[in-house]
Parts: structure tokens; sequence; C-alpha cells
């Protein structure tokens, strides 16, 4: 979904106020939109590794089950 274009604006103002103090040169609005994007796209990724880590445990619960069943053969 695309946001509103006042959302839009909103979301630019408030990356200007932001990041405004922390950049040596005038922001455009141009860079503000490429800064909350590329914040939004960082953040997005984390969550998809913070998803893909809580589902490894259900995943590799059944390999270390194997393995150590494996192990048990191995020292008959």
């Amino acid at each position: 979904m695309k946001p509103s274009h006042a959302a839009s604006n909103t979301l630019i103002g408030r990356t200007h106020k932001v990041w405004q103090p922390r950049i040596r040169r005038n922001l455009t609005d141009e860079d503000a939109r490429q800064i909350a994007e590329n914040v939004t796209g960082f953040f997005t990724i984390l969550a998809e590794w913070s998803w893909a880590a809580k589902e490894a445990p259900a995943n590799t619960a059944g390999i270390s089950a194997a393995r150590n069943a494996t192990e048990v053969c191995h020292d008959r």
C-alpha cells in the first residue's frame, strides 16, 4: 500500500527535522524521501532476519535429533 500524499509530506517533514541537524548541507525533499526509504528498507531487512531466526530453531530441532540418533548408531 502506497502512503497518501499527506502522509508522505508528513514523513518528509519529520525526516528533514531529524536528519538536517546531522548533515552539513541543506536537504532537499528528494534527499529526505531517499533517507526515509533507506531507513524503512533497513528496518524491514532487520525484521525479516529476526523472523527467520525465530523460525530456525524449529527447523533445526529435527536435524539435531537426527544427528544425535546417527551418533548413537555409530557408537554401537
